[in-house]
Order: C-alpha cells, then sequence, then structure tokens
C-alpha cells in the first residue's frame, strides 16, 4: 500500500520527480566521466611507456618522475657516460614537452638510437624523418584527424609535414626529430630523459648501482621501468586525488540541493495530506519512511540513468576521440551509486523529520 502511494506521489508531480531524478543522474555520471577521464590518462600513459622497450630511465636530479615536468635539463653527454656501463646496450635521449592546446606530450627523439629500443617503429605509411620539419604520428591521431602521409600539422606553433604513421604506443603520438625540438623549446644540446636498454633486463639493479656511482652521476634518478609504472599511481601524482574529491564534493552538493528543494516543497504541498494520514493513525516513522522512500526511488532511477548516460557518453567519445583511453570500473559504478544514494537520504533527511512534526490538526486547518 504504501509503495503504491510512494509511486502514486512522485508520478502526480512529474515535472519535480524529473528535475530531482535528473539531479542525481547528472551527479553520478560528472564522477563516473570525470574518474574515466582521469585514470584513463594515468594508465594510457602507463600503457606508452611500458610500449617503448627501455629497461631503465635516467632522469635529472630532483625529478618527480611525472612526464614532461622536467623540462630538458640533462646534457645529451651523459649518453656517453652510460653506453660506458656494463651491460648497457643503448642510452637513448628523449625530449618530453608538454603542451595544452591541445593537451599531449610531444617527444623529440633521435630516431636511429630510439630504434634501438625494441620494437622499432613499424610504419603503417611513409616513413622516417627527410627533414627537420618532419613529423612521425601514431595511427589513433592520423584516424581520428583524417591525417595522411603528407600532410600538415601545426606543433609547437610551426608548421610539420607527416612523413610517416607508426602503430600506437610507443611513447608519444607525435615524434619530432631531437634537434628540431632542442631548436624550438630553447634546450640545445639537452635532453628530459634517457631511456636505457640493457642485454640482459636481469641485470637492472646492478646497472642502476653502477650508475649512481659514477662520478658526477650520484644524483641522477635511476629507475627501471617496473619501479616507474608503480610510481604512476594516485598517491604519486600532485593533485590527483584531490581534483576527483573536488568534482565528487560538487556532484554531491548539486544532488543535495535539487533533493532537499524537491522534498522540501512536496513535503510543503502536502501539509492536508499528512495531517490525514496522522489523524488516521500513521506515526511519525510512517511519514518519515514515506519520504525517504520516494527519495530513495528518485534515486534508483536517477542512479541507473547517470550509469547509462556514462556509459554512452564514453563510448561516442571513445569513438569520436580513440586517442582518449576512458577508464570504467564496476567498483566506481558502485562509489558513485553509493554516494549519490548517500547524498540523496541527508537531502531528503530535514524535509522528512518536518513531515513528521506536524501537528494532525494544524495541518487539517491549512490552506
Amino acid at each position: 500500500m504504501m509503495n503504491k502511494m510512494v509511486v502514486a506521489n512522485l508520478m502526480h508531480r512529474p515535472t519535480r520527480s524529473f528535475i530531482a531524478t535528473s539531479a542525481i543522474a547528472l551527479e553520478v555520471t560528472m564522477i563516473l566521466l570525470v574518474v574515466a577521464l582521469f585514470y584513463g590518462l594515468l594508465n594510457g600513459s602507463k600503457e606508452s611507456q611500458l610500449g617503448v622497450g627501455a629497461d631503465l630511465m635516467v632522469m635529472p636530479p630532483g625529478s618527480s618522475g611525472l612526464v614532461a615536468m622536467s623540462g630538458a635539463p640533462i646534457s645529451v653527454k651523459v649518453g656517453d657516460v652510460l653506453r660506458r656501463v656494463p651491460h648497457v646496450n643503448a642510452a637513448v635521449p628523449v625530449i618530453w614537452w608538454f603542451t595544452q592546446k591541445p593537451l599531449e606530450v610531444i617527444y623529440g627523439v633521435d630516431l636511429a638510437s630510439y630504434d634501438a629500443l625494441p620494437p622499432k617503429f613499424r610504419y603503417l605509411s611513409g616513413g622516417p624523418f627527410q627533414g627537420p620539419y618532419d613529423v612521425i604520428v601514431d595511427d589513433y591521431f592520423a584516424g581520428m584527424n583524417h591525417k595522411k602521409v603528407g600532410d600538415k600539422i601545426e606543433i609547437l606553433a610551426h608548421e610539420f609535414r607527416i612523413c610517416g604513421i607508426v602503430p600506437h604506443g610507443k611513447g608519444g603520438r607525435k615524434f619530432l626529430p631531437l634537434a628540431t625540438m632542442q631548436d624550438l623549446v630553447g634546450a640545445d644540446g639537452r635532453a628530459s630523459v634517457f631511456y636505457v636498454k640493457l642485454d640482459t633486463p636481469g641485470s637492472a639493479d646492478e646497472v642502476e648501482k653502477a650508475i649512481q656511482q659514477t662520478p658526477g652521476m650520484e644524483k641522477y634518478a635511476v629507475r627501471s621501468m617496473a619501479e616507474y609504472l608503480s610510481m604512476m599511481t594516485p598517491d604519486n601524482l600532485p593533485g590527483f586525488d584531490l581534483a576527483i574529491r573536488i568534482v565528487i564534493s560538487v556532484a554531491v552538493v548539486v544532488g543535495f540541493l535539487v533533493i532537499f528543494q524537491s522534498m522540501y516543497t512536496a513535503v510543503m504541498e502536502r501539509t492536508r495530506e499528512i495531517g490525514i494520514l496522522k489523524s488516521l493513525g500513521a506515526s511519525k516513522w510512517y511519514i518519515v519512511n514515506v519520504v525517504l522512500r520516494e527519495t530513495m526511488l528518485l534515486a534508483v532511477v536517477g542512479i541507473a540513468a547517470g550509469i547509462v548516460i556514462s556509459l554512452v557518453t564514453r563510448r561516442v567519445i571513445m569513438f569520436e576521440k580513440p586517442v582518449l583511453r576512458l577508464f570504467w570500473s564496476n567498483q566506481w559504478v558502485l562509489r558513485a551509486a553509493v554516494i549519490a544514494a548517500l547524498g540523496a537520504l541527508a537531502g531528503a533527511l530535514y524535509p522528512a523529520l518536518k513531515a513528521a512534526q506536524r501537528d494532525p490538526i494544524d495541518a487539517l486547518a491549512y490552506e
């Protein structure tokens, strides 16, 4: 009987019910899509670094370990020192350069040495650099932007010709000649990182110690790829968890306020109805139960709608922009559902208690 009354009350006010449901759906969608983007970027970066094919990374003293966050402070002459260390087959200088428009990390590479890191570039079309203003792009970038070999694109305010298209996964999505990148960013003779390839991966610890015992290399950060990838977690990335918490907080506030306004207005409009129920013997808990059940029904519909909207939006984004790796986790779906449900209940609690405190005589006399 109570459930029928709850559904009837919500159907009687379709506009208000739709607005409340939409707010909860928006709350869930905000949480899931922000998590999908943030964790997707993190996981995509880890996969691309793993695909480079190096065993060790040598980075500047005091480096945070974040890709493209350290500029290009290492002299390329460090490579000569690294190549003299036993078990080192290749020491490859690379410049990472972060740009905001668009948001990406561009790689400056010496192609001959970069190909020493297996697997070598496999060209789907075109080939290696032919001039200083050539660029190699991956298949995701080319497909998303409908680019082919010979087309011109702008990078760092300069025009570049696409000379080759390679499969994704070997570092960045755009590769410039190292000398050109050094010139463009004012880093003549310098690099951001050295990728090191060993003759036997099992010697990584030995080589790491040998590098750090080399005069002049004591303060350099030397990390195995496994160690570097293990550092790429939300806890080790400044602002990562904070950004997610801020978005979740904003989403919860939106859901809370809309539910509070919706339930409070509903209680005010149903003053006589509440008086009739109490005059018929309905307890305070019964009144609270009715309001909270209405809220939970709105929350369930809103959560389901939010999950569906998030899935559809994620599919559309990945179809339109395949360069974006969007994360999805059932654990985060559950978290978003719980957060939205608790926020909705919190928003409905005061209106429910206010309804329960109504005096039946005053309620029946209410116009």
